[in-house]
């Protein structure tokens, strides 16, 4: 239908419009490249659209739109446009240290995007930073951890069109049989690596590099962090 829009009948624009709590929707108009663009307060009366009348009782809804000029949705930029305008506009994630006795840094192989990175994710709505890495945990490795305390608040600047974030990294423990025991969601990891300072150097983003090497000279507290470095005033 979009683009019989787009190119039969040579529209600029298609908008629509869904409940708000109707998240198959939701996924099904992203899917079609539509962004969403705000929330309409009262745009629908509830029941008949015959009832009319101001005592209607009327819902809210969310305005999603697609331009003629915006790329496919199955492109990159259209991929990220898309979940750009759905996301939190300060996006907020969670990630956890875990060690084994040698030392080593758990890292994730990542099914959507080379770079390996600590397990974790991005933070719901009414979510606490410390539930949002419990329950990553939990969905993506199977296996139940609880955080132990916060080493490090790391703001991220816009990075390959993401937007910019704020990371809570908090300390997992020594856990040697991690790897053992996990169960991975195959949409979401490749596979687990225990990893040295010089591998996590090789494999992971130049600020997780960075974070991880300024991390592991900390021994109490809580790490003010920029980019993965102390911040320069």
């Amino acid at each position: 239908m979009i683009r019989y829009a787009f190119e039969e009948l040579g529209l600029h624009r298609v908008a629509a419009y869904a409940d708000p709590h109707d998240a198959a929707c939701l996924r099904t108009a992203g899917r079609a490249g539509l962004r969403i663009e705000g929330l309409v307060r009262a745009a629908k009366e509830r029941g008949s659209e015959s009832s009319g009348g101001h005592g209607a009782e009327r819902h809210d809804c969310v305005q999603l739109a697609r331009l003629a000029t915006d790329p496919e949705p199955t492109s990159r930029d259209g991929f990220i446009g898309v979940l750009n305008a759905g996301l939190p506009t300060k996006r907020l994630i969670a990630q956890g240290l875990i060690r084994n006795n040698a030392n080593e840094i758990l890292l994730c192989e990542l099914t959507y995007k080379q770079e390996w990175d600590l397990p974790g994710g991005v933070v719901d709505p009414h979510e606490s930073p410390a539930c949002a890495l419990t329950r990553e945990i939990r969905e993506e490795l199977q296996v139940e951890m609880v955080p132990q305390s916060l080493v490090a608040v790391n703001w991220l600047p816009s990075w390959r069109g993401w937007d910019d974030a704020m990371l809570c990294v908090f300390d997992l423990g020594v856990d040697d049989q991690v790897i053992a025991r996990a169960r991975l969601e195959p949409r979401e990891l490749r596979a687990l690596h225990w990893c040295t300072l010089d591998l996590v150097e090789r494999r992971a983003a130049g600020y997780v590099t960075r974070m991880v090497k300024r991390l592991a000279h900390q021994r109490e507290g809580t790490a003010y962090l920029e980019d993965g470095s102390d911040p320069t005033w």
